[in-house]
């Protein structure tokens, strides 16, 4: 396929930090990387969940036919599509896609459809009533997590407690909810999967209270496609313990710190 070559220069395209915002509105960012299994019944299922929102797909690189698909997506009005040019991190992902965000709120997706977006509702009721600028969903100890991604998570989730007693039960959920413009005033840094501890940790710097709501979750494994591997599950710890100790000025975004600098090969705004 040869796709239109919109731009292939570093923050091509990129929304400007005061874009007006859509109040009420979630952006919701889905990070997408060689789904064409599943991309179609993501968006129905996006599509379906009762909240007023926007859809910002950010494909990060896909070779299986992912882009053919999204390119093929019919104009809207509530959907932005996003292609890097190269795979670049689900975390490079998300920055590249905040720049695009216009809603009072920001929702991560995972593409995987390990997660429910009917529990948008539930997510964003704790944002909408004033008593949270970051809400985390919850995930049961479901078996089919296995042992590995089950003991992996809870390691995170006590380190993040231990290290800046944030008294949270699931650190590397996917389903994290913020208020736009708290996020970003942080400096994200995070190409791949140390997003959410990244954020975690910053966001505890800064005296965030993170609160939690209980969400539904479908674990898939490795054979099935998930891409998390342990090298990832190292940096994440990592993460938590770099910025636990840096100066907290430096967890800031300055002025002219938060521009992705990856580049963007194709770009499709909303239709008018």
């Amino acid at each position: 396929m040869s796709l239109p070559a919109v731009s292939t220069e570093p923050g091509a395209y990129l929304v400007a930090r005061n874009v007006t915002m859509r109040k009420g509105c979630v952006s919701v960012l889905v990070p997408i990387y060689n789904e064409v299994d599943h991309v179609d019944e993501l968006l129905d299922r996006i599509h379906a969940s009762p909240v007023d929102k926007e859809i910002i797909i950010i494909d990060d690189g896909s070779t299986d036919g992912t882009r053919e698909k999204l390119v093929d997506l019919p104009p809207s009005a509530d959907v932005t599509v996003v292609f890097h040019q190269q795979n670049c991190g689900k975390g490079a992902a998300i920055r590249t896609g905040l720049n695009y965000a216009r809603g009072e709120y920001v929702l991560i997706q995972d593409s995987d459809l390990e997660y429910d977006p009917q529990d948008y509702p539930v997510l964003l009721e704790p944002l909408r009533a004033g008593r949270a600028n970051v809400v985390y969903g919850v995930r049961h100890d479901h078996p089919g997590r296995g042992l590995r991604f089950f003991l992996g998570a809870r390691l995170l989730t006590h380190l993040a407690n231990l290290l800046y007693g944030c008294g949270i039960h699931d650190e590397a959920t996917c389903y994290k909810v913020f208020r736009r413009s708290m996020l970003q005033q942080l400096k994200l840094e995070c190409r791949r999967f140390e997003f959410c501890p990244e954020v975690t940790a910053k966001l505890s710097r800064l005296g965030e209270k993170i609160a939690e709501v209980p969400v539904k979750y479908n674990p898939r494994t490795a054979d099935e496609g998930k891409k998390i591997r342990h090298s990832d599950g190292w940096l994440a710890i990592w993460t938590l313990i770099r910025f636990r100790f840096s100066r907290k000025r430096d967890l800031v975004a300055s002025e002219h710190s938060q521009g992705a600098p990856f580049p963007v090969r194709f770009f499709r705004g909303p239709a008018e």
